[in-house]
């Protein structure tokens, strides 16, 4: 949605209404990124670790 042409007549009107966009979009943006999950969490997970990997865990947490 495009404002009046009044807008345009000034300069710094438009620069702040442009800059008001792009405010706009890199809000809109970032709210779409998905965030990644915590490096500890994935250790506590064990669906994030293979067979190997538990069992080398628990080898050393037996020793």
């Amino acid at each position: 949605m495009l404002p009046s042409a009044r807008l345009f007549r000034s300069r710094w009107a438009a620069l702040l209404w442009a800059g008001g966009i792009v405010w706009f979009a890199v809000d809109f943006a970032q709210s779409q990124v998905t965030e990644a999950a915590p490096t500890n969490a994935a250790a506590s997970d064990r669906s994030s670790m293979n067979e190997a990997e538990l069992e080398s865990l628990s080898n050393a947490l037996t020793l």
